[in-house]
């Protein structure tokens, strides 16, 4: 298969198959027709907001990396432009304010972009660090090398030190982000015990609950976690947040098989990272850390959601006997980003 960029694709990978310059991957599988689906799914016109609060999990205990979002005003000549009368002889009273903040903390998107791989892309027997569909850190994915290269600096710095001039979330956010969903209940049959769900245990709750995936259907993955946070009230306790809930087993083949042949066009969950971390033990080294992110955004091109708020429209669904539903999820079209907030709404 002939592309500039890689001699060999990885095993199981996509690469290729939408287009040789394609930065969507999966996302080309919600077409029209999907769009349309998901708009039959909607008889009540009742909306669910599945986003948690931006400032939420709180602190920094889940990702020590990720910080809330911090507010502040923005200034007018030497005064904050916050409370602000503007003038003796008008009225107006102006708020104007900005925003420091972790693209991941809180309800997210994955760009494409957000794990790669080193991987022999070039056939040579010497392994790069590459991204979905072949594309280069340092050409196509571009950061600094060092702490001081970053900007942080005293603040004042006005230039974005980081992008991604492919696979970032602009592209997703372009194309748009709405069809149907599906909802997989795995909280109703797993309660909030810390599980791992591989290929048996998701077919099991999908057959119990009569739950189908088609082609370009959004898949949301419904374990509790998100609901257990909120209880937390941005008080988190770090045993509970590393002990809580139904995870993917990342390890698990037949799963990530599954994931691939049953066409789905991006996985969604409400909790931490769809997979869970640390993965299972067992495997030969060197592999990847986070498995389940390898497959997704790396080999394949799906885009994971991650810390959802899925509870209360998981609970409406199932006490009609439904689990489509229309499902509307762009992020922020903010270029060179490789993660977004997120504010789904579900309409049914």
């Amino acid at each position: 298969m002939d592309n500039p960029r890689w001699v060999q694709r990885p095993e199981g990978a996509n690469w290729g198959d939408f287009s040789p310059d394609d930065q969507l991957g999966r996302l080309n599988l919600i077409t029209p027709e999907k769009v349309r689906q998901g708009v039959a799914e909607v008889r009540e016109g009742v909306t669910f907001s599945l986003s948690l609060p931006l400032d939420y999990p709180g602190g920094n205990l889940l990702n020590p990396r990720r910080y809330p979002p911090v507010l502040r005003p923005t200034m007018r000549e030497t005064m904050p432009n916050f409370n602000a009368a503007i003038g003796d002889q008008v009225t107006d009273v102006v708020c104007d304010d900005l925003v420091i903040l972790h693209l991941q903390y809180s309800t997210q998107w994955d760009a494409l972009c957000h794990v790669g791989s080193r991987f022999d892309a070039d056939g040579d027997g010497v392994a790069e660090k590459v991204y979905y569909n072949g594309f280069r850190a340092d050409e196509d994915i571009r950061g600094p090398s060092s702490l001081a290269e970053c900007g942080m600096g005293d603040g004042t710095s006005r230039e974005s030190t980081s992008g991604a001039t492919r696979l970032g979330i602009e592209g997703m956010a372009a194309h748009g982000v709405q069809g149907r969903a599906v909802m997989v209940d795995l909280r109703v049959h797993y309660g909030d015990a810390r599980t791992f769900v591989g290929y048996d245990e998701l077919m099991r709750v999908m057959e119990a609950d009569g739950v189908e995936v088609e082609t370009g259907d959004m898949v949301c993955l419904h374990t509790g976690f998100g609901q257990r946070v909120l209880e937390m009230r941005k008080t988190p306790d770090a045993e509970a947040l590393h002990s809580l809930c139904a995870v993917l087993n990342g390890r698990d083949g037949r799963l990530l098989n599954w994931i691939s042949d049953s066409g789905l066009a991006v996985l969604i969950a409400d909790n931490y990272a769809v997979e869970g971390l640390p993965a299972q033990e067992g495997h030969e080294t060197p592999c990847a850390q986070m498995p389940l992110h390898e497959h997704c955004l790396f080999k394949n091109g799906i885009h994971l959601g991650e810390l959802w708020h899925l509870t209360p429209l998981a609970e409406w669904l199932r006490a009609r006997g439904r689990y489509r539903f229309l499902l509307t999820a762009p992020p922020l079209r903010l270029p060179g980003a490789v993660g977004s907030p997120a504010n789904p709404i579900a309409t049914v």
